[in-house]
């Protein structure tokens, strides 16, 4: 059996536990929890996919993440992705939550915020390169075809919380 998840509901109330390449092949909904890294001047931080990953090879995205392990918060999760994938030790903040029509199935997604203030040591199975980008930068990346049509979403939902100005 692959990674286990908690299968969730429309309320994202648990349903039960169930291997995520179930989830995602028969659409259940499961949890994802991602981070947006800010630097100390605002910038965020934008990566490129390597060319070998399982889901959008070689797409650029603005958050990082991935499955929420059963029992574990959302935010836990944040705090566990950011370290995997970047090396940094950190509580992420907490800034929304939404069901994702997601490109390959959907999820509730749980987005968080962090300032990232020393240096960065991303994983290379994760990331292939990275960069940091000012908003208005951002917001045109995010229309490129080699974005990660789900990041295009929740960029849509973060700038109508106010939190891109």
């Amino acid at each position: 059996m692959g990674e286990r998840v908690e299968r969730v509901d429309e309320q994202d109330e648990v349903l039960g536990v169930v291997d995520r390449g179930e989830a995602i092949r028969r659409g259940w909904l499961h949890r994802v929890a991602t981070i947006v890294c800010r630097d100390g001047e605002g910038r965020i931080l934008v990566h490129r996919r390597p060319g070998h990953a399982a889901r959008f090879p070689g797409h650029l995205n603005w958050m990082l993440g991935g499955a929420v392990d059963v029992a574990e918060s959302y935010k836990d999760a944040a705090a566990r992705e950011l370290a995997e994938e970047l090396g940094v030790l950190a509580r992420p903040r907490f800034v929304l939550k939404f069901l994702c029509a997601g490109a390959i199935s959907p999820y509730w997604l749980g987005l968080h915020e962090v300032v990232v203030t020393g240096p960065v040591r991303p994983d290379p199975a994760e990331i292939a390169r990275y960069d940091w980008v000012t908003e208005a930068e951002l917001a045109e990346l995010v229309g490129l075809q080699t974005f990660v049509p789900d990041a295009r979403e929740a960029f849509d939902r973060y700038r109508r919380a106010a939190v891109i100005r």
